[in-house]
């Protein structure tokens, strides 16, 4: 008969769980940060949310949602022509 002890395994169990929750809080990466100054001159220059979207997709073979692309213009405070 093997020795099983539940409370060490329960413990372990929890000891992994918290390694695998624990990631960083810093600012992520997006995929659009590296189409900022195209995407910016685009906007000002009156393209709609869905053009740019299909601009991504088509030239730069990126594929996001029109909503992605809302979400990421708003957080870089982009308007679009004035």
């Amino acid at each position: 008969m093997t020795n099983f002890d539940p409370d060490k395994e329960v413990e372990e169990l929890k000891q992994d769980s918290k390694l695998r929750i624990k990631r960083s809080y810093s600012q992520r990466k997006s995929r659009l940060d590296k189409y900022h100054a195209e995407m910016e001159g685009m906007r000002q220059r009156g393209s709609t949310i869905a053009e740019i979207t299909r601009w991504l997709s088509k030239k730069k073979r990126v594929i996001v949602a029109e909503s992605t692309v809302h979400r990421w213009l708003k957080s870089k405070d982009i308007h679009g022509k004035i």
